[in-house]
């Protein structure tokens, strides 16, 4: 268990924008940063960063939360690991204090899959430059396919002795247990009950994940026997998900985002001889068919890939189609072709660094142009194969969520095929027309079942909603969570703290919503104490429903932008301009409401009381709260109509 001190000192060290920013790519908008969420797909940024109140906030998908929320939504760390991730990055010291057994073990599992690849990874590197066999097996065909020293130390290279079981053995001999062996797929259990290997006689290329950390391994055989399969990765695992991972992306990302750009190229070999060229913005699919997780990667960082395909026609061809589903996600794809027998690891070995770079400059062409050409190549004058290639190129046009984006390669297209822009233009509006349908109809309530539709937007917190005072009292919380800490001078009294005035003019009033009524009680019991509660307080607070909603209620989706008054020259009046009409305002809407609910109370008390005298006195009481509800409507500016 981290000490106290030490999760302090973490929490008042870290940026959320350093944080966010290791994944999430933002630009700065207003007061806020923004970016596409990474929590779920979208193409319009509504995931902001607040740098003042160190939060972020989708307002997309409702996720929220500091820095430590955020690296456990996006790694699924524990609280424990997120702190430590935290603390690593920032170069704080840990120090730990005994946590309970059963936390203990709650925590350990995740991080022994951590530690076992690790160490794993030590073994391989080790074994390869510290053993006869690893020097000239491992070593010496790294060497022969032209790597430096530098790029096999970072990339954590290594080799996996041709033994049965040397590994496993090491490792339990070492502690580890065989259950971790297992489900990292270092070890197979073979039907006699024993462990052997998973990688033997191979070199090993470990896979890190997005924060570096070690999650499996592709290994490599270096036997000429077709039985053997050329490359074996490791399993699915609680820590690697194939689908969801780039290899060399940790070591990327930096250059992705400055650079603007992803080169996104096939395998483990083509990435380090990329990276070994100069060129460190390139990631590979690790021979896997790319995936949209893959892509939604990518995009964080950029809206820009350049795949570098092997210079082999009919793979090519293969692939066309899938690359359709970059387009689908916004983003511009561009192609580079490599002469035939060449992929990206021979052609950098043979022009050196300097030409690669050059002829990369030179031969990029944009997906769908470069489709569009090779596929009319392909098609030769044939009029039926020309009519499938018109239907095929239009399809991936239509996948492609800019308008105007589409309608500029509609019209490159045209030119290229020789064929009317109107005709391409007619193709493409019935495919979308047809897409609309079929997600309409998937969007349709089952037969029987009327569609519930949601009420329109500001029917909650209209005045004519009577079911709850829900909107209010999270207004209330809202100007306490933002201004509570603020000193405001009031008519007649001194300068007093903003929080404390709320405190004292709701003393006659009960809370319904079970969080805004526990935030209020903890402003009361910290002021009793001679405290006086922060948003940070709420926004770290254990309890993840109070948490969501400071985090809610101190974001907003909108900034009023910096030039508004200069280009339009109409002054928009700030909330904290005014802060006694903007508290005040809060209290007795607030007031005006619960009141409409007590009058309403007992208009319906005296409809069903049959005693004139009971009848009288609560005509009384009516008369009574409707004198202080004349009073609050007065303040309000409301007009009295009953």
């Amino acid at each position: 268990m981290i000490a106290k001190e030490t999760v302090d000192k973490i929490l008042d060290t870290v940026r959320i924008e350093e944080v966010v920013g290791d994944f999430v790519h933002l630009k700065k908008r207003g007061t806020s940063l923004i970016g596409n969420c990474p929590f779920h797909n979208e193409k319009t940024p509504s995931f902001h960063v607040s740098v003042n109140k160190g939060i972020y906030k989708c307002f997309g998908c409702g996720k929220g939360g500091d820095s430590t929320r955020f690296i456990m939504d996006h790694e699924k760390y524990s609280y424990p690991e997120a702190l430590k991730y935290l603390a690593n990055k920032y170069n704080i010291e840990i120090e730990e204090i005994e946590a309970s057994p059963e936390q203990q073990i709650a925590d350990s599992r995740r991080e022994s899959l951590f530690v076992i690849s690790t160490w794993a990874a030590k073994f391989f590197s080790e074994t390869m430059w510290e053993t006869q066999a690893g020097q000239t097996i491992g070593l010496g065909y790294f060497k022969e396919r032209g790597f430096r020293d530098d790029i096999i130390k970072k990339f954590e290279l290594g080799y996996s002795p041709d033994e049965w079981g040397v590994l496993g053995e090491k490792a339990i001999r070492e502690g580890f247990k065989e259950e971790f062996l297992e489900e990292t797929g270092l070890s197979i259990r073979s039907d006699k009950g024993g462990l052997y290997d998973r990688f033997r006689g191979r070199v090993m290329f470990p896979i890190h994940n997005f924060t570096g950390r070690i999650i499996g391994f592709g290994g490599r055989t270096l036997k000429t026997d077709k039985n053997v399969p050329k490359y074996v990765n490791s399993p699915e695992s609680e820590i690697y998900h194939k689908s969801n991972v780039l290899y060399g992306l940790f070591f990327a990302k930096k250059a992705i985002r400055d650079l603007d750009n992803c080169y996104l190229v096939e395998g483990y070999a083509d990435v380090l001889s990329v990276q070994q060229a100069g060129i460190e913005n390139v990631v590979a699919s690790s021979g896997t068919s790319l995936t949209i997780e893959q892509i939604r990667l990518i995009s964080r960082f950029t809206k820009n890939i350049t795949i570098l395909f092997d210079g082999d026609a009919a793979g090519i061809k293969a692939s066309l189609r899938g690359l359709d589903m970059i387009l689908e996600e916004g983003l511009n794809v561009k192609v580079v072709l490599f002469p035939e027998g060449n992929d990206p690891d021979s052609y950098v070995q043979k022009l050196g660094s300097a030409a690669f770079k050059t002829f990369l400059e030179k031969n990029q062409k944009d997906f769908i142009l470069y489709k569009t050409s090779i596929l009319l190549k392909d098609a030769g004058n044939d009029p039926i194969k020309k009519a499938g290639i018109i239907h095929d190129v239009v399809d991936s046009i239509a996948k492609i969520p800019d308008g105007i984006k589409a309608s500029v390669f509609i019209r490159e297209c045209s030119s290229l095929m020789q064929i009317e822009e109107r005709v391409l233009i007619a193709e493409l509006n019935k495919l979308r027309l047809n897409k609309n349908k079929k997600e309409s109809s998937r969007a349709e309530p089952p037969s029987g079942q009327p569609e519930e539709l949601p009420p329109p937007d500001g029917f909650l917190d209209s005045d004519n909603y009577t079911d709850n005072d829900e909107f209010q009292e999270r207004e209330i919380i809202r100007l306490l969570l933002n201004y509570g800490h603020e000193l405001v001078h009031w008519d007649g009294i001194t300068d007093t703290y903003i929080a404390p005035y709320v405190i004292s003019n709701l003393a006659d009033v009960t809370f319904d919503n079970p969080q805004c009524k526990a935030i209020l009680e903890q402003y009361n019991k910290q002021i009793e104490n001679g405290e006086l509660p922060t948003v940070q307080d709420f926004i770290q607070h254990p309890d993840p429903k109070i948490s969501e909603m400071a985090i809610s209620l101190v974001s907003s989706p909108h900034n009023l932008s910096e030039n508004w008054y200069l280009k339009r020259k109409i002054y928009v009046r700030n909330e904290s301009e005014n802060m006694r009409a903007t508290i005040l305002g809060g209290i007795f809407h607030l007031k005006k409401r619960k009141i409409d609910r007590i009058l309403k109370n007992i208009r319906q008390e005296i409809q069903q009381e049959t005693n004139e005298d009971n009848q009288t006195i609560l005509m009384q009481r009516y008369m009574r709260v409707k004198e202080v509800e004349k009073g609050i409507s007065s303040f309000l500016g409301s007009v009295i109509l009953k």
